[in-house]
């Protein structure tokens, strides 16, 4: 993870601090770059996350979501017997 300290001086320990804060924040989220800018007595933190964040999206008739216990049970059924067909396979 790349930190960039703006606008004064922050020793290893506090940026490791911020780091763990950011982490705490965004629990599951890939971190890449952390801002952790200096105003005065004030630190403002600005996070920046990896784009490896893709959430898997299952369609069922008109239907996006993003877990199947938003569909009833027809529409989960409905699913479950779906042929599937697998990206970028040789038919």
């Amino acid at each position: 993870m790349k930190v960039n300290v703006i606008g004064g001086e922050m020793s290893p320990r506090e940026i490791d601090e911020y780091i763990a804060y950011a982490g705490r924040k965004y629990p599951g989220r890939q971190i890449r770059q952390l801002d952790i800018i200096i105003d005065g007595e004030f630190v403002d933190i600005k996070t920046y996350f990896k784009d490896t964040d893709f959430q898997h999206a299952y369609r069922s008739a008109d239907y996006l979501v993003n877990t199947m216990d938003k569909l009833n049970d027809a529409k989960q059924k409905e699913f479950s017997e779906k042929q599937r067909h697998g990206v970028g396979e040789d038919e």
